[in-house]
């Protein structure tokens, strides 16, 4: 994983509400275990013709759709099954984080856990961003979490500490407990093996 570092960036939206796992990466891309290539597959059935040619005005197909990390998402994104290939298509695509008024629990879960941010915003916040030109761009802040308009203007967002450290340093929540090994080895040199005499007895 990739640490997490203040980043701008212009917004991809993609202004469906209720856009389910299954639209972002179809059910038929899920045997493979490995992120790599689940790119290509990403919005699959709104991003290609039946005969695999790409669909010329699907957003992703678009200069706008090229190069951007930010993908802006209409309302309860991520709805539907719990598959963590969905986070894994949007980061390998290149986004670094999505911006919604609202995430389907879950999938919010695997994002963190897989260096996408999920954002929440207000409905106002998310009605400027809509508005907002082209190739205009946003200052994305998660030491702060904040995201900084063209206009000056700096949005707070929330997200709860262990995540945000996790996305900070650029590790998962095993990545995590590997970094405490000192620390866990230091306690268990502190105390007897009496959890090991009892077993034994």
């Amino acid at each position: 994983m990739i640490p997490f570092t203040p980043f701008k960036s212009r917004l991809v939206p993609i202004l469906i509400n209720n856009i389910d796992t299954d639209q972002i990466i179809p059910a038929r891309f899920l045997k493979t275990v490995s992120k790599e290539g689940l790119d290509k597959n990403l919005f699959c059935d709104w991003r290609y013709n039946a005969d695999g040619s790409e669909k010329a005005d699907f957003i992703l197909n678009t200069p706008r759709g090229k190069g951007a990390q930010i993908l802006l998402a209409g309302d309860n994104f991520g709805c539907g099954s719990s598959r963590e290939h969905a986070p894994w298509a949007i980061t390998q695509f290149g986004f670094r984080a999505v911006i919604s008024t609202s995430f389907a629990d879950i999938f919010k879960g695997n994002s963190l856990k897989n260096s996408l941010l999920p954002i929440v915003v207000s409905p106002e916040v998310h009605a400027k961003l809509v508005a907002l030109p082209e190739d205009a761009e946003i200052q994305l802040d998660l030491p702060s979490q904040t995201i900084g308009l063209p206009d000056g203007t700096r949005v707070e967002f929330p997200v709860d500490p262990f995540n945000k450290n996790c996305l900070l340093e650029g590790v998962d929540e095993l990545g995590w407990i590997l970094k405490q090994d000192a620390d866990i080895a230091k306690f268990e040199g502190s105390h007897p093996g009496t959890l090991n005499t009892l077993l034994v007895a």
